[in-house]
């Protein structure tokens, strides 16, 4: 039997830091997470220096002991935030320190619907709207269409980690887009891992979410395909690729 992945996270701040070893345990792998820190604002500045190579190059050190498969950024806005070329060349420096293979959750979200083949969604962001539009210029720039976007508007990545489990279903369930193949929530401050399942049974789609995604993609990166219904569509049919 093969040995289970270790896949390492890069984490900002505290929020919804517990969604790893939740997946860690359901999953049989091991998801250590390193924290790095600044001010946690849901703005272009703060994301951009969030997202440093010298602040993500602490991360990696930190990790470094866990002798990881695999190494994610985990954070949505600090890796879209730079655009696609931008975050493209984050990754790669971040690689040059973990020297493992690495990427971050905004190419998660891509990778994952490629896999699942999809094109067209709706996207519900926590964050303000000048931030959620860099998120669907992204996709955008990957061939996504994205029907539709909603904006909660809150302003720091700890608010959203208050949102509870009610909250999340609303907020999907309202700005859902009747023609969207699938939903998209992109921030790893919110607890989604909990309630895929709910969310995929009431939209009757797939639900892809920041934490989700970045965890399939780092198993993904280290060979691992997990398979686990209550994690929602992705990992069912999307696992049966394996890695690439």
């Amino acid at each position: 039997m093969a040995t289970a992945p270790t896949v390492g996270f890069i984490y900002p701040d505290h929020a919804a830091e517990d969604d790893y070893p939740l997946a860690a345990r359901i999953l049989g792998v091991d998801l250590p997470v390193a924290h790095i820190y600044g001010t946690d604002l849901h703005a272009v500045p703060e994301l951009l220096d969030l997202g440093s190579p010298e602040k993500l190059a602490g991360g990696a050190t930190l990790l470094a002991g866990e002798k990881p498969d695999a190494v994610m950024w985990a954070c949505t806005s600090g890796s879209f935030v730079y655009g696609p070329e931008g975050a493209k060349q984050q990754v790669d420096s971040l690689a040059q320190v973990t020297g493992v293979p690495t990427s971050s959750t905004s190419f998660a979200f891509v990778n994952a619907l490629h896999v699942l083949g999809l094109t067209r969604i709706a996207v519900v962001a926590s964050y303000p709207e000048d931030v959620a539009t860099l998120f669907v210029e992204f996709l955008a720039a990957a061939g996504v269409d994205v029907l539709s976007v909603s904006s909660a508007g809150i302003e720091t990545a700890a608010e959203v980690g208050l949102l509870g489990r009610e909250r999340v279903e609303e907020l999907a369930v309202r700005n859902d887009h009747p023609q969207a193949q699938a939903l998209l929530i992109p921030d790893t401050a919110m607890r989604t891992m909990g309630v895929l399942g709910t969310l995929e049974q009431r939209l009757g789609k797939p639900v892809l979410t920041a934490n989700q995604v970045t965890i399939w993609e780092g198993l993904r990166l280290a060979g691992h395909a997990a398979v686990q219904p209550s994690f929602g569509t992705l990992f069912e049919k999307g696992n049966s690729h394996g890695s690439d």
